[in-house]
């Protein structure tokens, strides 16, 4: 069982003053380097500028540029962590019976010696997924808590850049934020200040829900992708004027695959579209970065499209893709892709052996 991690390392946060992007695959280990040590990590999970790793007895490894410091490992040893939220400003904890929150500069002056700038106590029995708490969830930046408007019976929250997508017990989607790149999903641009369910999915049970900078993403009961949002960088899977045209291709408002069938550009999705994955493949798992989309497949593939620069995509390049591209490196290396973890410009996959 290994993470492997791809993408922007500009920070040293995956290749130590090496390189700046991988684009293939490469395994996450801990300081020492030896196998034995990878097997401890629970999760990977990035901000831009620095990965938090946390690790099974409870520590918390955070390597990258932190705060704008130089590149370091600094270990924050028997917290008790069981999740991880990091950004540039803040770091978000999740321990047994409570949350905390660190403000990265003072962590990158004082090390493990700094204290929480921020704490709230979870209730006993807390059983709720991060970031969610009882009647409300937790924001990466001050007041930190935000309650429902009203009850709401959540059961999975992504949070986007400025927008929200929360999964409910019974299988609904709803979101709110800003609305201006079609990210909500309501067929308008317009923000939404509360939870609303997502017309288009209504009646359809959903499984698996993902947001990234500004595209959303659903997966169903029955294993169908659901994407909408902004299609820049062809994020959501579906036909990109940009990148058609980096191709070569002229710049007409359609485009055909090889059986002939045409296309219109998409630049903004407003409501969600089903997203095809080839040989009719049922997903499982999916996640969504800045410009980016990862999904792991029932069988164990994973395929990804968007935004490539620094090879978050993970195909042995740094070009982007407006269609779902199997990630060749894990079944060509007989590894089963369990999870998958994106945020900003990288990706982290967790494989299981063949």
């Amino acid at each position: 069982m290994s993470w492997f991690g791809f993408g922007y390392s500009g920070f040293e946060q995956l290749e130590h003053g090496v390189k700046l992007s991988a684009d293939l695959p490469e395994p996450v280990r801990l300081p020492g380097n030896g196998p034995a040590e990878a097997k401890h990590i629970i999760k990977p999970v990035p901000s831009w500028s620095y990965s938090a790793i946390l690790i099974a007895d409870g520590s918390l490894l955070l390597n990258g540029f932190i705060s704008g410091s130089p590149p370091k490992d600094l270990m924050l040893n028997d917290l008790g962590c069981v999740e991880v939220f990091p950004t540039e400003k803040y770091l978000l904890v999740q321990l047994k019976d409570q949350l905390q929150c660190w403000d990265t500069k003072t962590l990158s002056t004082e090390g493990s010696q700094a204290e929480p700038m921020w704490k709230m106590d979870l209730p006993p029995g807390h059983n709720l997924s991060f970031p969610l708490v009882a009647n409300g969830y937790i924001i990466p930046k001050p007041p930190f808590l935000m309650e429902f408007p009203s009850k709401v019976c959540a059961h999975k929250l992504a949070l986007g850049n400025e927008h929200a997508v929360l999964l409910t017990s019974n299988w609904t989607v709803l979101t709110w934020g800003a609305g201006r790149h079609g990210q909500l999903g309501h067929d308008e641009l317009e923000d939404v200040l509360e939870p609303r369910i997502v017309d288009a999915l209504n009646g359809v049970g959903m499984k698996e829900i993902a947001a990234g900078g500004w595209h959303s993403a659903s997966i169903s009961e029955g294993g169908d992708i659901y994407c909408w949002g902004w299609n820049e960088s062809g994020q959501l899977g579906l036909p990109c004027r940009t990148l058609t045209l980096e191709r070569g291709n002229s710049g007409k408002s359609h485009t055909a695959n090889e059986m002939g069938d045409t296309f219109e550009f998409i630049s903004i999705q407003a409501f969600p579209a089903l997203i095809d994955l080839p040989k009719e493949t049922e997903a499982c798992k999916i996640s969504c970065g800045s410009r980016h989309t990862a999904a792991v497949t029932c069988s164990g593939e994973l395929y990804s499209w968007g935004w490539g620069k620094y090879g978050q995509l993970g195909h042995g390049d740094t070009h982007s893709q407006d269609q779902p591209l199997l990630v060749k490196y894990f079944s060509d290396n007989n590894l089963f892709v369990n999870d998958v973890i994106c945020r900003n410009w990288n990706t982290y996959v967790f494989c299981l052996g063949s």
